[in-house]
């Protein structure tokens, strides 16, 4: 049998859905992999073997029988422990939470098991979701398979891993302030935030979320391969009751101009020059494949950052930090302890000013978007940060917090936003991010198979 990795997620669904491939024989090759390789990095912490052969088998038959595979037929996926699934304790990272077990599936997993996607395990996430960096009390810390000096990233560095280590070829990943875009930058791999209601959530193990997550949290996929990202945004993707904010648009719009704002230091930002060389790499290959790429002035980033964090404490800090003191997790603590003087400020009067604010700047930004249907940025200012970094001090705090503007103030302005690898040299990961109008992931994802054509290739770590 070819090697899983060396198939794509769509090659591996169409040779399985028309039998030429048994969902069994890539699922037992996928959880060898995880056996051998995973015990070094950590990546997924949730052991899904015994049900995911059991899935397969099943899948197998249904094929057999001619009743068809679906978009993601015999695919292995990785499912964050933020969601739930059936049978599975949905601890996000917590120990308090070690036995909170799901007895149904989050919407947006039931779409994937539909399309005949099989889940191989599932991955580590920083307590609380919190940080860019992957360590807790429960499950330990995730390494980054590309180089265990660097942080995988975080929330989702734990799906970040699995895919840049080939434990998976679709990682679901979080994403309220990068956790999606950051590990896939991190691990060298691809990662889309798609826009919010696109992808149905739900936990039932959980409480309702608080307003700034219902506004801005997203599930979406990581992988190796922009096509995958597409395959599996179908496949997770859909309308479901049980998500207030789940809308039903098309997966593919009209047609748009083929122009691009480049945008390589928004609001005047510091970008180390690797980085800026990527974006004019970037530039240079856009314009090579016919596109018009120009640097307009492009509306405020910066303040979505505050207004992100200010919707964030308001949303309940003292209970945050409540929990966060009961779990005693150094990393939530740390995160949560740099804004207790911030969140003594805020009143109703400043809730208020937030929303009418942010308003103000998803109208700028659509219009820009209007004008410029794909924007290249940095996905940060800096390269992926050293294992652990945040915990050095309040100075290396505040310097990562500006350097990952990019990851904080696109959910606040509601677009999707795709970060694309752009290789590793010296064992360090870099990449470019593009920026789309809501529900234009399509765009996004077009402009990144562009760049994913020139770009170094992306192969298992």
């Amino acid at each position: 049998m070819t090697e899983p990795n060396a198939l794509s997620a769509r090659e591996i669904a169409a040779a399985v859905g028309s039998g030429r491939l048994k969902a069994e024989a890539v699922t037992a090759a996928t959880l060898d992999r995880i056996a051998s390789l995973n015990p070094a990095i950590n990546a997924i912490v949730q052991d899904c073997s015994e049900e995911a052969l059991r899935d397969a088998a099943a899948l197998d038959a249904r094929i057999a029988a001619g009743q068809g595979g679906g978009l993601l037929a015999g695919v292995p996926v990785t499912i964050k422990v933020i969601s739930d699934q059936k049978g599975h304790a949905t601890t996000n990272g917590l120990k308090m939470a070690a036995d909170l077990v799901a007895v149904r599936d989050a919407p947006f997993l039931r779409n994937m098991r539909g399309e005949g996607a099989l889940v191989v395990g599932r991955t580590n996430t920083p307590a609380f979701s919190y940080r860019w960096f992957t360590s807790n009390l429960l499950h330990g810390q995730t390494l980054n398979p590309v180089n265990h000096a660097l942080t995988p990233g975080g929330s989702s560095g734990g799906a970040g891993a699995a895919v840049a280590a080939g434990l998976g070829h679709i990682g679901h990943g979080t994403d309220i302030a990068g956790s999606i875009r950051y590990p896939a930058y991190a691990c060298g791999v691809h990662g889309l935030r798609p826009t919010v209601g696109r992808v149905p959530q739900f936990n039932a193990t959980g409480a309702e979320r608080a307003a700034g997550a219902q506004l801005m949290a997203v599930s979406g996929p990581i992988a190796r391969r922009i096509d995958d990202l597409r395959l599996a945004l179908e496949a997770m993707s859909g309308y479901d009751p049980e998500d207030p904010w789940s809308v039903p648009a098309p997966l593919k719009g009209p047609d748009v101009p083929r122009r691009v704002a480049l945008v390589a230091r928004p609001d005047g930002m510091a970008v180390d020059p690797r980085i800026l060389s990527d974006l004019d790499r970037a530039a240079a290959i856009f314009r090579a494949a016919g596109w018009t790429v120009e640097s307009p002035e492009a509306p405020p980033l910066a303040e979505a950052v505050d207004l992100q964090t200010d919707l964030w404490l308001c949303d309940g800090h003292g209970a945050m930090l409540a929990a966060a003191e009961k779990e005693g997790d150094p990393g939530a603590l740390t995160v949560l302890g740099r804004f207790t003087e911030r969140a003594k400020s805020l009143d109703a009067a400043r809730y208020g000013e937030i929303l009418r604010r942010r308003a103000t700047l998803v109208r700028a930004w659509r219009r820009f978007l209007d004008d410029w249907p794909v924007v290249l940025m940095p996905v940060s200012g800096e390269l992926p940060f050293k294992a652990e970094e945040d915990l050095a001090g309040p100075e290396a705090l505040e310097r990562i917090w500006t350097a990952q503007m990019p990851q904080i103030a696109l959910p606040v302005l509601g677009v999707p936003g795709l970060a694309v690898s752009s290789g590793v040299e010296d064992g360090i990961p870099s990449g470019v991010q593009i920026v789309s109008a809501p529900w234009r992931e399509d765009v996004a994802l077009a402009a990144g198979e562009v760049l994913e054509a020139a770009f170094s290739p992306v192969s298992p770590s």
